[in-house]
């Protein structure tokens, strides 16, 4: 009898879809790319009501305590404050000494806090991490330090083992009416709360001295807060400094033990923050509200605290709620188009069925993607809006909340209404967060804003970024199998005879040719990240300006990638068969499509939202980058439109031309200056902003690498 074949096994079926992807990569990149920039656009189609998920939070639940005789101790504090800065030898101090004394009429306790301001020098070692607390210069005098004065409200039925925060940004040297409006209705919450019994949480009252900008002084106080130094003091000469004086006898005259000058008194952890801000511009027709909510890096407050301001300004004071939009877009003509034509189909589909909820009218989501434009926006740079940000550093929920006024600025009326309103809506705030018995937890914490009332959860957005950077690995696997198996074919490997077409698209393990590709990719890296540190070096030479300064960091650059590409790199050799020069630029776009899924993927953990709008640039540059040798040389339509478009995408992506362009749309081509870029990438790294790190050791990096597979001698 003969002997029965042995049945051959099946590959197990992801190893068959594996395959099925790989060699139909074309077609499953072209699907899916396009997919992920519908879904994005679709974003303000899928946004959600928000609600409040908090149940304890109860907004709105309590009637309002805060009346007319506290907005008349604020509107004394005011009073008080204008007066001192309209006499002409008013000392810078002395703003400090009047709201410490309002301070202790209330019962509380008063503690001054000395910082000064840190210096936003680049440093490679402390990118990611705060500046030393413990370093102070030699030169310390009273001119450069700050101020800041701080109010502390023990709770009366609690442990004092957690506090809510309120901070009133405060310029002593230069005050200005919205300044003191501030103080005024925070002051008129502060001396409520000093009267309750309700109080479940410690009440801290921040009035941080802006002379060097109010993110410094939150950040440093914060930095004291929470990392005490024990043993450590800033001596400061009083006689070289008479102002500082004045403090030291205002200590002399209160010795109690709710008044300390030296000490630095703490309340409980922080479980929320509201930044009370007045805006100096005014409104036309009715009081409005900004919340403002972005920190470093993306990072985003409970959406819970958003929704309470929102509710109790909204339904309780009648503010007009406003929300940041990316102008440009709502006069858009084809965003206007898109609009209507998805409203159309919205009604066609509500028309087969009532219950499919689709769509929505044309004008409300041009509005929508103009305010989830700017979200996505304000998030990618990594940029704090705003002083909140500095307590999101200590994963503390913290935002903004700017009220504008209808009145103007120089006009003396309807303060008493302003500050009442203003007042209300700060105590409804904090009477929701005192009913926590734990920190924020149960709502999203990231999110885009669609509008005041909506917004997209990370469930929804990241299916566009999953859809965009899906084909990547798709096509790095297909190139990989390609260039092996013209590896093959130049070494004449004669495949087996039961081979069928599967089994060709075997990943083949005896070429080490990719090697080669590999450490080209490397190097490229590894230049990215000598790039990123070249400014931290440039910065040492003074006197240069943002232009020349930007110039010598391209020439710096253009030296380092000639240098280690000589070093480290074996050389496009031109002498080879076209087979194996075809093999050196498809194992080349292999593993740069690979090291391009690998950074958005990790900058995705970072920023989603940097890497959300660098995988628009970053995937494009990769899947259509072809020699142009090749697309030249045959003349069709195909080849040369692909060529063009190479050309044109190889243009807008290299990071200053896209900054450029960004910048002209925004503002217009009168504003353009070279050292612009210079000041803008200085701003990231002050700010450390992860998106300085993924410009320079992902985008530039890709770019190159594209750059060098366009201009491939093959």
């Amino acid at each position: 009898m003969a002997e029965t074949e042995e049945p051959k096994m099946k590959a197990r079926p992801i190893v068959r879809l594996g395959i099925f992807l790989i060699s139909h990569s074309i077609f499953f990149s072209v699907i899916c790319f396009s997919a992920g920039v519908l879904a994005l656009l679709l974003l303000p189609m899928f946004s959600m009501n928000t609600y409040i998920s908090e149940n304890a939070l109860m907004p709105g639940s309590a009637n309002t305590m805060l009346s007319g005789q506290e907005v008349s101790d604020s509107n004394n504090l005011v009073k008080d404050l204008k007066s001192l800065n309209s006499q002409p030898g008013s000392t810078v101090f002395g703003s400090q000494k009047i709201i410490a004394q309002y301070i202790l009429n209330l019962g509380a306790e008063v503690n001054y806090h000395r910082f000064h301001p840190q210096l936003s020098q680049f440093h490679p070692v402390h990118f990611f991490s705060s500046p030393d607390p413990g370093i102070i210069r030699d030169n310390v005098s009273c001119m450069t330090q700050g101020i800041n004065t701080i109010g502390i409200i023990r709770a009366p039925q609690a442990d004092g083992k957690e506090a809510i925060v309120l901070v009133t940004p405060y310029n002593p040297v230069k005050t200005s009416l919205h300044e003191t409006l501030s103080l005024g209705i925070a002051y008129s919450v502060f001396s409520l709360l000093a009267q309750v019994t309700w109080l479940a949480k410690d009440i801290v009252w921040l009035i941080a001295d802006s002379r060097y900008g109010e993110y410094a002084a939150v950040s440093a106080w914060l930095r004291d807060y929470h990392t005490p130094a024990f043993g450590r003091s800033i001596m400061i000469d009083t006689d070289a400094c008479p102002e500082t004086n004045v403090l030291y006898e205002f200590e002399a005259n209160h010795m109690t033990e709710k008044m300390s000058l030296g000490d630095f008194k703490r309340a409980g952890t922080m479980g929320a923050a509201l930044v009370i801000k007045v805006s100096n511009r005014s409104e036309h027709f009715e009081d409005s509200l900004s919340v403002y909510a972005e920190a470093s890096n993306g990072q985003m407050p409970n959406l819970d605290l958003i929704n309470i301001v929102n509710y109790l300004a909204l339904y309780r004071q009648g503010f007009r709620i406003k929300i940041e939009k990316f102008l440009p877009l709502l006069d858009c003509k084809w965003l206007k188009v898109l609009g209507e034509v998805l409203e159309s189909i919205g009604k066609f589909i509500r028309s087969v069925n009532p219950e499919w909820k689709f769509g929505m009218p044309a004008s409300d989501y041009v509005d929508g993607t103009a305010t989830l434009a700017s979200s996505l926006y304000y998030q990618a740079v990594g940029i704090p809006t705003g002083s909140h940000g500095a307590f999101r550093d200590f994963q503390i929920d913290a935002i903004t909340v700017e009220m504008s006024p209808k009145f103007p600025s120089g006009v003396n009326v309807r303060h008493d209404e302003f500050i009442l309103r203003g007042g209300r809506l700060i105590e409804g705030v904090v009477r929701s967060v005192n009913n926590l018995l734990e920190k924020f937890h149960q709502s999203f914490f990231l999110y885009l804003m669609v509008s005041t009332s909506k917004f997209v959860s990370v469930g929804v957005y990241m299916i566009a970024f999953a859809l965009l950077v899906a084909p990547l690995p798709a096509v790095a696997a297909s190139l990989y199998s390609y260039a092996n198996n013209l590896n093959l074919t130049v070494e004449k490997v004669e495949p087996a005879a039961s081979a069928n077409s599967d089994d060709e698209l075997i990943v083949s393990l005896r070429s080490w040719k990719w090697v080669s590709a590999a450490k080209r990719v490397f190097v490229v890296h590894v230049w990215g990240a000598v790039v990123s540190l070249l400014p931290y070096f440039i910065c040492q030479i003074p006197g240069y300006s943002p232009t020349t300064r930007s110039i010598i960091w391209a020439l710096l650059s253009l030296l380092t990638l000639l240098i280690l590409s000589v070093v480290l790199c074996s050389p496009l050799s031109s002498t080879k068969s076209s087979e194996q020069q075809i093999q050196e630029w498809a194992f080349l776009k292999a593993m740069t499509t690979s090291a391009a899924f690998i950074g958005l993927c990790l900058m995705s953990v970072i920023n989603f939202a940097t890497a959300e709008l660098g995988a628009f640039l970053v995937v494009s540059m990769c899947l259509l980058v072809h020699p142009l040798k090749l697309d030249l040389v045959p003349g069709s339509f195909k080849a040369l439109s692909r060529a063009s478009c190479n050309l044109v995408l190889g243009f807008i992506a290299f990071p200053p031309v896209t900054f450029f362009l960004f910048k002209a749309a925004l503002q217009g081509l009168d504003n353009l200056h070279i050292g612009d870029f210079w000041n803008w990438m200085e701003t990231l790294w002050a700010w450390n902003s992860a998106t300085f790190l993924y410009l320079g050791m992902v985008h530039l990096p890709c770019w190159v690498l594209c750059t060098e597979i366009l201009l491939h001698s093959c």
